[in-house]
Order: C-alpha cells, then sequence, then structure tokens
C-alpha cells in the first residue's frame, strides 16, 4: 500500500500538469492581400504599444519577432504556469500576399493572445491606410500681414 501512494501522487502530478504545457505553442496562420514589407509595417506598430507587449525583439531582416503580452491578472493556473514568448513571422506567398504565422503561448477563457494580437495588427494596418503620407502633407503657408 505504502508503494502505491508515490505512484498515484506521481500520476496526479502528471495529469495536473499536462495541460498546463498542452495549451500553448500554437501556430495559427493569417493570410493578408498584402506585401509582407506593409504587413511587417503593421505588426511593429501593434507591439509598439507597451501597454499590450513588452520585451519586444524583432528583426527587421527575417520579418519576426518574439514578444511578451502584458497580462494584467491570469484566470487559471493554465495561464500562469504557461507565461512565455510570443513569435510572429511573415512568409510571403506572393508579391501580394502574405502569411502571418503567430506562435502563441496561451489562448483561452480568460486571454486569447493570438486573436488579441490579429485585432491589434487589423487596427495598425487601418491607421497606417488613413495616414497622410509625406508628399501629401503640404507646408502651411505664412500668414498675410494685414494691408494698411
Amino acid at each position: 500500500m505504502m508503494k502505491a501512494i508515490p505512484i498515484f501522487v506521481m500520476f496526479l502530478a502528471i495529469t495536473l500538469a499536462r495541460p498546463a504545457y498542452a495549451a500553448g505553442n500554437k501556430n495559427y496562420k493569417t493570410n493578408y492581400p498584402l506585401a509582407c514589407s506593409e504587413l511587417w509595417n503593421g505588426v511593429k506598430a501593434a507591439l509598439a504599444n507597451p501597454d499590450n507587449y513588452k520585451d519586444v525583439v524583432s528583426d527587421d531582416e527575417k520579418m519576426s519577432a518574439e514578444y511578451n503580452v502584458k497580462h494584467s491578472i491570469h484566470w487559471s493556473v493554465t495561464g500562469a504556469i504557461n507565461q512565455g514568448k510570443n513569435r510572429v513571422s511573415l512568409l510571403p506567398l506572393n508579391a501580394t500576399t502574405c502569411q502571418m504565422n503567430v506562435m502563441s503561448m496561451f489562448s483561452g477563457f480568460s486571454h486569447n493572445d493570438q486573436g488579441d494580437f490579429k485585432k491589434r495588427v487589423d487596427e495598425a494596418l487601418a491607421k497606417l491606410k488613413t495616414a497622410p503620407t509625406p508628399e501629401a502633407v503640404k507646408p502651411e503657408e505664412p500668414a498675410k500681414a494685414p494691408a494698411n
């Protein structure tokens, strides 16, 4: 009977720990009808927000980045145990289509890291499209002096 207790405890520990590790490292792929250079600008803009991301390490040449998501609180043991770096990389499918690959450490009940990241990239791309280009910004004309 004494030998059965350690085996049971070990089995219980493995059973409880396994879902925590299985929840992470999922790869999500999204195709965009854009050149990768344009999509990369949106990715960098999204990752530049210090309220959402920290410890960002990016490689412009490879169009890839590693980052940590800022979570205020983890509602599950899985989320608390399974913290780690997320990764994003871009893969050109052709001249006008780019695939964004996101390896997310955690998505679940309380957090959806991949979905939140995609939404933020989409928002950043929309802002970049509506921002005036440097050529479109005209210098202001100097104020005319009143005629006497």
